[in-house]
């Protein structure tokens, strides 16, 4: 059993990458997804401070990690043994924060949402859809990407059912919370 840890989006030298990580029972190890390639690594004892390089074992290989000072607004450097990126970090992408649902949105949004509305987690602007009305869904199937803050987030089914009502197109704008289409 792994506990979840907190979702990013980092991009480093100029190319995104989505996080997912999980602590595993066992201690020092992790398990993470790189653009949703599964990574186990185990990270060594006795390394983890401020002010110190962290190490990890993927996979048999050792790799030494220095962290700059990490601002979520300003571009920060990373060195992974003797090679050095520029990276940025949006804010953590929680699994519920990508598929919230209607219950976690502040009241007076709550009372304009139907049942089965899958919400915008944050403004920004929809890239592509991936379902039309009908179209049948699982629980987590993508339905469309939003772009916030230069990153791509997948919007996800809360529910199983069919595709009732698109309410966006690509290329639309929309808002924190904004009805995007309804499952029923």
């Amino acid at each position: 059993m792994a506990k979840h840890l907190p979702e990013y989006n980092v991009v480093i030298n100029n190319r995104a990458y989505r996080v997912e990580l999980a602590k595993k029972e066992a201690e020092g190890l992790f398990y993470a997804k790189v653009n949703s390639k599964p990574v186990e690594f185990e990270l060594k004892k006795g390394e983890v401070s401020d002010a110190a390089p962290i190490t990890i074992m993927v996979s048999g290989k050792e790799y030494r990690i220095e962290i700059g000072k990490v601002d979520r607004h300003c571009p920060f450097t990373l060195k992974v043994n003797d090679a050095v990126f520029k990276a940025e970090l949006a804010e953590p992408m929680k699994r519920a924060a990508t598929q919230m649902p209607t219950v976690q949105m502040p009241a007076r949004k709550r009372e304009a949402a139907e049942e089965g509305a899958v919400v915008a987690p944050m403004a920004g602007k929809i890239v592509t859809v991936n379902v039309k009305n009908g179209d049948r869904v699982k629980v987590g199937e993508v339905l469309c990407i939003l772009e916030a803050m230069k990153m791509e987030n997948e919007i996800s089914a809360t529910r199983a059912g069919t595709v009732h009502q698109i309410k966006v197109g690509e290329g639309a704008s929309v808002n924190d919370g904004e009805v995007l289409m309804v499952i029923k």
